[in-house]
């Protein structure tokens, strides 16, 4: 089983945003076949989008709350890692549990996602055109910095996005547990 963690907007989306985003997961659903998990952040924004999208598609989903949201109401579908962390904590586990990170357009929060998934040598897919601040990294592309820990690969279409991620994810060793 693979971990295809998804770092998103924890506010409503931008127009056009939520419906790209479904999209994305709609691909990833025939693209990548049914052995892989989404992992997000929590169960609000555009988080809920693409969490009830993948529910709706029979994907299995595992949800990272920061503590301040562990009573929140989630979806019975969805596995809920109560780490106790805050939102900064919560994220470092997320991406920890991923084998790479799909950002589909966020602020500050995404962007540490981002961050934390390049310098744990995580393959990370963005998604660009949002009108977000996630739209600022691509100057970084393809490496955040000298080290080259991780390739940060940028795409205007989801369906390009969603196919390279089921390329690269094809390609990795498979996870028997986590």
């Amino acid at each position: 089983m693979r971990v295809i963690g998804i770092a998103a907007l924890g506010t409503e989306a931008p127009e056009g945003l939520a419906a790209k985003a479904r999209r994305m997961v709609n691909v990833l659903a025939e693209k990548c076949g049914g052995d892989f998990v989404l992992a997000l952040g929590g169960y609000w924004g555009l988080m809920r989008v693409i969490v009830d999208e993948a529910i709706r598609r029979g994907i299995k989903v595992m949800l990272f709350p920061p503590i301040e949201r562990e009573s929140d109401y989630f979806p019975e579908e969805a596995l809920v890692i109560k780490t106790g962390m805050g939102y900064r904590g919560r994220s470092v586990a997320l991406v920890k549990t991923a084998d790479i990170l799909i950002a589909v357009g966020g602020e500050a929060g995404t962007i540490m996602e981002i961050v934390t998934a390049y310098l744990e040598g995580k393959p990370i897919f963005v998604l660009g055109g949002t009108g977000l601040s996630t739209d600022k990294m691509r100057v970084y592309e393809p490496h955040i910095d000298s080290r080259r820990f991780a390739e940060l690969r940028f795409f205007e279409s989801v369906e390009e996005l969603a196919s390279s991620v089921c390329s690269v994810v094809s390609t990795m060793k498979h996870r028997e547990s986590f």
